[in-house]
C-alpha cells in the first residue's frame, strides 16, 4: 500500500509535468501511480483552494485505505470538501465495477461444492451492504457455476424472495441444480424463522422441478458470527 500523502496548493495546471497524475500515467502506465494519483485520474477536478490531489488525499486518509471505500456510499463521498453528487455518484459506481469484476472472475469453472466456496464468491458483493440481498448460484451437473443471479434486493431487515423468482431464473439458465444465498447486514449469520421457512419451501418446490437445492448459505461476517465462521449452511446443520 501507497503512503498517504498530503497535497495543498499548488493548482494542478501550475504542478511540473513530471508531478501531473494524467503526463505520469502516459509516460509511466498505471502501475507507476500512487492511490492518491489513481483516485485523481478518477475525480479529474478539485474546488476552489484545493486541487484535485489534495481532494484525493483527503479521501484515502478518512477512509484508510482503498479497500476502505468498497464500504462508502454516496453520501460519505459527497462529505469530502471538493466532491459533489456527479462525483460521488461515479465513484459508488466505480466500486461497484470493481464489486462485479472481483465476483466475475471469481466464479469462472468454479464447483460450488462447499459453503466455503460461497463465501468467498460472494464476498465483494455482501461487503458494505445495508440491505439483504438474495442470490441464486445456477449449477451445472458436475455443480459448476453456470450464472451467478441476484434474485431480490430488500430492506435492512429481509430480502423478500419466493420461490418461483428463484426457480425461474434456475429455469432460463438451464440448471441441473441450484444454491441459494443471501447475507444479514448485521453480520450475524443466524438463520431467523422466515430464512428457515423460505428454505423449506425452496426445497419442496425443488422436488417438484427437478432441480436440486444443494444447499442455502446466510452470509455474514466472522466477527459477528457467534460461532466465528461468517456464515451459515442449512446443508451442513442438517436441514437440506
Amino acid at each position: 500500500m501507497n503512503t498517504l500523502q498530503t497535497y495543498v496548493t499548488p493548482r494542478i495546471n501550475e504542478l511540473s509535468t513530471a508531478e501531473k497524475p494524467q503526463e505520469r500515467l502516459e509516460k509511466h502506465g498505471p502501475k507507476a501511480l500512487s492511490d492518491v494519483e489513481l483516485l485523481a485520474m478518477i475525480l479529474r477536478s478539485g474546488s476552489k483552494g484545493r486541487n484535485v490531489l489534495s481532494v484525493a488525499s483527503q479521501l484515502l486518509q478518512d477512509a484508510g485505505s482503498l479497500a476502505g471505500l468498497v464500504n462508502w456510499n454516496d453520501r460519505e463521498f459527497a462529505n469530502i470538501k471538493g466532491i459533489g453528487k456527479v462525483k460521488s455518484l461515479q465513484l459508488v459506481t466505480v466500486v461497484e465495477i470493481c464489486r462485479r469484476v472481483l465476483s466475475n472472475r471469481k466464479s469462472v469453472e468454479i464447483a460450488v461444492d462447499e459453503p466455503q466456496v460461497v463465501k468467498e464468491l460472494l464476498e465483494s458483493q455482501t461487503m458494505g451492504l445495508e440491505v439483504e440481498k438474495f442470490w441464486t448460484l445456477c449449477l451445472n451437473r458436475k455443480n459448476r457455476l453456470i450464472r451467478l443471479c441476484e434474485t431480490s434486493s430488500g430492506t435492512a431487515s429481509h430480502s423478500l424472495v419466493h420461490p418461483r423468482e428463484v426457480f425461474r431464473d434456475a429455469i432460463r439458465f438451464g440448471a441441473s441444480a441450484i444454491v441459494c444465498a443471501h447475507n444479514h447486514p448485521s453480520g450475524d449469520p443466524t438463520p431467523s424463522a422466515a430464512d428457515v421457512k423460505i428454505t423449506r419451501q425452496l426445497k419442496e418446490s425443488s422436488k417438484i422441478i427437478s432441480i436440486d437445492l444443494l444447499d442455502h448459505v446466510v452470509l455474514g461476517t466472522k466477527s459477528n458470527d457467534p460461532r466465528r465462521r461468517g456464515y451459515y449452511s442449512f446443508q451442513e446443520a442438517g436441514v437440506l
